[in-house]
């Protein structure tokens, strides 16, 4: 919980997953368009495939080569700077917490090695990070759009079962299950990249 906690200083707060690129071109305009994009996301994009990568290291795959299905996965530059400065970020504080000297992972690794350590059962540990990644998506709406508090939370709310399920299958899956079809967050992302003005980084 602490790790993925807002105050644990992975930086979140400053990526939108090209959300901020999809609001502004009027894509995701209302509660129920968020939360219909946000679904998309955790079932079809990145969601997904670091629930499942998340999932194989807890099932005693080897780290480094998830690490670079992870890089592979990101379809744009933008998403590859977003797990891999996350990951380091995340890195970094434990580090300084627990005196260690560990190697920067995409954030998906980065977390599943922590897990690792204090043998975080795999099912509530993927729901957990999933969580955290609507959460901060959710926190980028309320920001960016007019979309009140009580509204964003209730997207998230609304996402829970959905997140319970998708963990549900991604502690069993392997990486045979990595796939992706969220075709127009991706392009949003990519789109994102030469926004002239924009809050997030990504």
């Amino acid at each position: 919980m602490q790790w993925l906690s807002p105050a644990f200083p992975t930086g979140a707060f400053a990526y939108s997953h090209g959300l901020e690129q999809a609001i502004a071109a009027d894509e995701v305009r209302s509660e129920a368009a968020l939360s219909d994009w946000l679904d998309d996301i955790l079932r079809y994009g990145a969601g997904w495939n670091d629930a499942v990568l998340i999932g194989a290291a807890l099932a005693g795959e080897a780290l480094e080569p998830l690490a670079d299905l992870a890089r592979a996965l990101a379809g744009s530059a933008e998403r590859l700077a977003e797990t891999e400065a996350q990951g380091r970020a995340f890195t970094l504080a434990r580090n300084e917490m627990t005196g260690a000297a560990e190697a920067a992972l995409p954030l998906p690794l980065a977390f599943a090695r922590a897990a690792l350590r204090v043998n975080a059962p795999a099912e509530p540990a993927i729901a957990l990070f999933l969580h955290a990644f609507a959460s901060n998506l959710v926190s980028c709406a309320v920001r960016f759009m007019p979309l009140g508090q009580a509204a964003g939370q209730r997207v998230l709310a609304g996402l829970h079962p959905r997140i319970a399920e998708l963990a549900s299958r991604a502690a069993r899956a392997g990486t045979g299950a990595l796939a992706t079809s969220a075709f127009r967050a991706d392009l949003g992302a990519m789109a994102h990249e030469t926004m002239e003005v924009r809050i997030f980084r990504t």
